[in-house]
C-alpha cells in the first residue's frame, strides 16, 4: 500500500493555487494547479489536512479519543446506521441544516433576477451564445452550466452530506475520512492512510473534526450569510471570468465565462496530469486527462478521486469519467462548495472566516490576517496573491471588483471591510 505524505503542506498549498482557488478536503489542492505544473515530490496527495486549532463547520472543538476506534469498513465500504449511532458518532443531525432549509437559504440572499443580472455572460447563457457564436469553443448544445437551479440544487445536495476526519495525534498523515449522507443514513468510509493504524499510531489519540454541509449560507447574521455567498461566488468570477477592460457591460459582467482550462481543452497541453505518488491509490484511466475543469478548475488525478469519492462514495465515478466535471454544472459547484467548507491546515475555512467563527491566532495576527473579512478569503484560497491592493493589473482587483458588485446587488454594506490583501502574509 502507498504510505500517504501529508498532503496540505504549505509547498502544497501554495502550488494548488496558481490556477484557481487551494485544495481543502482530504486531497491536495482541491482546486486547479496551474496546466503547466507539475507535482512535487515533496507534496504527494491523498488525506485531509484539516485545521484542529479552531472548530468546523457544524462541529464544537474537535474531540479527542483515546482509543483507535478502528472501524470495520474497507475503503470503499458503506454501511446503514442507527440514529442512535448518528447521535453517538456523527453528532446527530441537526433539523435546520436539511435540503429543504439550503434552497431557502439561497432563494433568500440571492434570487434569480439577481443572479442572471449580474452573470448574463456566464457559460451557456443566451448572452454567451451571442458571442462564442463562430468561435473555437463554442458548442451548439452547451447547457446554462453556471445557471441559478444547478446552483440551489448543488448547494441542497452538499447539505445532505457530512464529512468526518479523524487523525492520530501528532501524526498528520494519519489518516481516515468518512462520508455521511444524511437522508440514506449511509456512512462510508472514503480514505485510510497505510499509516493510521500501524503499530506505531494505533494507540495514539484520535482528533476528530465533522463538517456539515448544511451549514454552507446558514449560520451567522443574514449579513454574514449574504456576504459569505457574496464572497463565494465573487472568487469563483475571478476564477472563471472572461471579462476584459472595455468588455461589453464592463469585466464584471463576464465571471463564470469558462470552465475548462483552456490548453488542457484545446490539446495544447496533452498532459495527463497523474500524479505518480497517487497513482496507487487513485489511478488514472487510459487515456483520460485530469486538467482542471468546473468552478475551481478541479484539476490532478487525486482530486479527481477525492472528490469523487465525496460526492458519490466512489473514486472511480470520475477518475473513469472527468467530463462530468465540465458537463454538469451540479456537480461542478458541489467540488466548490465542499472546497470552501473545509479548513485546510494552517488555515480555516473561508465559510468560518465569513460567518465569524474563525478567531485569528497572535500568530495570524501578526502576519497581518486578522481582518476576518472577503481579504481573508482571498488569502485561504490564494496565499500567492498575498499583499496585494486593488491595482491596476492585479488579481485582487477583480475579486475584490465581483465582491463589491455582488454585495452592491444583495444590498449588503460593507464599508470598513477589508477587501485585499495589503500588508498580509499567507497562513
Amino acid at each position: 500500500m502507498t504510505l500517504w505524505k501529508y498532503p496540505l503542506s504549505g509547498k502544497t498549498i501554495q502550488r494548488s493555487m496558481i490556477a484557481a482557488l487551494s485544495a481543502t478536503l482530504l486531497m491536495t489542492p482541491l482546486h486547479a494547479f496551474a496546466a503547466d505544473e507539475t507535482p512535487q515530490a515533496a507534496a504527494s496527495p491523498a488525506t485531509l489536512n484539516v485545521s484542529l486549532e479552531s472548530s468546523t463547520s457544524g462541529t464544537s472543538a474537535p474531540a479527542q479519543v483515546s482509543q483507535s476506534q478502528s472501524s470495520s469498513l474497507a475503503v470503499g465500504e458503506h454501511r446503514l446506521i442507527s440514529r442512535k449511532e448518528i447521535v453517538q458518532n456523527w453528532d446527530d443531525l441537526d433539523p435546520d441544516y436539511t435540503p429543504e432549509k439550503a434552497i431557502e437559504a439561497v432563494k433568500a440572499l440571492l434570487s434569480k433576477e439577481d443572479f442572471e443580472a449580474l452573470f448574463p455572460y456566464r457559460l451557456g447563457s443566451e448572452e454567451w451564445y451571442k458571442v462564442a457564436k463562430g468561435k473555437e469553443y463554442y458548442k451548439a448544445d452547451q447547457k446554462d452550466y453556471f445557471s441559478y437551479d444547478n446552483l440551489i440544487h448543488a448547494v441542497a445536495e452538499v447539505s445532505n452530506l457530512k464529512i468526518k476526519i479523524r487523525t492520530r495525534q501528532g501524526t498528520p498523515s494519519a489518516q481516515e475520512i468518512y462520508r455521511l449522507d444524511k437522508d440514506g443514513r449511509v456512512e462510508t468510509l472514503v480514505v485510510r492512510s497505510a499509516d493510521f493504524n500501524s503499530a506505531s499510531n494505533r494507540n495514539k489519540t484520535i482528533e476528530t473534526v465533522i463538517i456539515d454541509g448544511g451549514t454552507f449560507l446558514k449560520e451567522g447574521f443574514k449579513k454574514d450569510r449574504k456576504r459569505e455567498l457574496a464572497a463565494f461566488l465573487a472568487n469563483l468570477s475571478h476564477e472563471t471570468g472572461g471579462g476584459w477592460a472595455t468588455a461589453p457591460g464592463g469585466p464584471l459582467r463576464w465571471g463564470l465565462f469558462w470552465n475548462e482550462n483552456i490548453a488542457g481543452r484545446t490539446g495544447v497541453n496533452q498532459d495527463a496530469f497523474v500524479d505518480p505518488a497517487s497513482a496507487e491509490l487513485y489511478p488514472g484511466t487510459p487515456d483520460k486527462r485530469y486538467y482542471g475543469r468546473g468552478p475551481i478548475m478541479l484539476s490532478w488525478n487525486f482530486n479527481y478521486g477525492l472528490f469523487s469519492s465525496i460526492i458519490y462514495g466512489d473514486k472511480s465515478v470520475l477518475l473513469d469519467n472527468p467530463e462530468i466535471v465540465a458537463a454538469d454544472g451540479k456537480i461542478g459547484y458541489m467540488t466548490a462548495i465542499l472546497f470552501w467548507m473545509t479548513p485546510q491546515n494552517p488555515k480555516p475555512s473561508a465559510h468560518d472566516v465569513m460567518v465569524g467563527r474563525w478567531k485569528p491566532s497572535p500568530l495570524e495576527k501578526f502576519r497581518g490576517l486578522g481582518d476576518p473579512g472577503f481579504g481573508t478569503t482571498v488569502m485561504v484560497l490564494n496565499g500567492l496573491e498575498a499583499n496585494l491592493g486593488e491595482t491596476e493589473g492585479s488579481p485582487v482587483q477583480r475579486r475584490a471588483g465581483h465582491y463589491r458588485d455582488i454585495t452592491n446587488r444583495m444590498g449588503v454594506d460593507i464599508t470598513g471591510e477589508k477587501v485585499d490583501t495589503l500588508g498580509m502574509k499567507p497562513f
